[in-house]
């Protein structure tokens, strides 16, 4: 089954940069969802994607909730 996705120019490019030359969006997404961990995912995308100031509080909001979420 096929899916279409919509996402924003600027995470197209970001994702360009991690896809390897000979590899399917499909294959790039499959890649970085079968990391054993979140934080696998992480050190896999290290140095590749760059984050505004902006999307970095967010994300670090986001990942501060969650922990806080999981020790409750």
């Amino acid at each position: 089954m096929v899916k279409t996705i919509t996402i924003r120019d600027e995470v197209y490019g970001k994702l360009l940069t991690i896809k390897g030359k000979e590899e399917s969006f499909s294959e790039l997404f499959d890649r970085l969802v079968k990391c054993t961990s979140p934080a696998e995912t992480l050190k896999k995308l290290r140095g590749k994607v760059e984050f505004t100031d902006k999307e970095k509080e967010t994300v670090l909001s986001e990942l501060y909730s969650k922990r806080a979420e999981k020790r409750n």
